[in-house]
């Protein structure tokens, strides 16, 4: 962890003992339960620590994640970016949405072997999760990396944003052909995006796109539409 902590350092971040021994455990969790169930194919610490850990907290240094009081990550696989965000932010409230049992069978693992609080474990769609009472248009910041296109995305998670809040994607190298497709459905869906950060992972490690998208209207109730629709048609 002494390497997560020099990058983390030189974008001001300072991990406590706690955060370390917590961030130490989720990578040992991570390497053997991977010996279990598909979970990364990124196993080496350098690369776990630069391309899961740094790489879920890259919002963290352009916007002010800090003031969201509740976090929803959809398709979080095996926890990224919203396990990260939460040892770095105890007091965050945080949801994961998944629609893969056995995944949300290690996050539980992960959550009580951390001993974190406030997380909730949803197994469900996105599509079907955003329509929910007390769920749609409640969370100050959602977040998804590597799911789906910007477009299908957005219909996933602009729903589950309240007004005046922020969806922040977290993209690969074809983020800005992604953006300029996407540019009609986060209209349709009450969003506007802010900005496009563009930034390269530590020892060339590779590209990465951060885009954030302001909620500025309410989404219309039709949307999400139905499971599988979103992919398979998306706006």
């Amino acid at each position: 962890m002494d390497f997560l902590e020099k990058l983390l350092s030189e974008k001001n971040i300072h991990l406590n003992e706690i955060q370390r021994h917590q961030f130490q455990l989720y990578y040992e969790m991570l390497i053997e339960w991977n010996k279990k169930m598909n979970l990364t194919a990124i196993t080496q610490p350098k690369e776990v620590i630069i391309k899961h850990f740094f790489d879920s907290l890259t919002p963290c240094f352009y916007f002010s994640v800090q003031k969201a009081q509740t976090l929803c990550d959809v398709g979080s696989g095996a926890g990224f970016p919203g396990i990260p965000m939460k040892i770095l932010f105890p007091t965050l409230r945080l949801t994961i949405v998944d629609s893969l049992q056995k995944r949300l069978t290690f996050l539980q693992a992960v959550v009580e072997k951390l001993g974190l609080n406030y997380v909730t474990l949803c197994h469900d769609r996105a599509e079907t999760f955003a329509r929910k009472s007390g769920i749609r248009e409640n969370f100050d910041l959602v977040t998804a990396r590597a799911v789906a296109k910007l477009a299908v995305l957005s219909e996933y998670c602009l729903p589950l944003v309240h007004l005046g809040g922020m969806f922040v994607a977290l993209k690969g190298s074809n983020a800005e052909d992604e953006v300029q497709q996407a540019e009609n459905a986060i209209k349709q869906l009450g969003g506007q995006i802010s900005r496009v950060v563009s930034l390269d992972l530590p020892d060339n490690n590779g590209k990465r796109f951060l885009v954030r998208i302001d909620k500025i209207s309410s989404t219309a109730k039709k949307y999400p539409r139905k499971p599988g629709i979103p992919m398979k048609d998306p706006l």
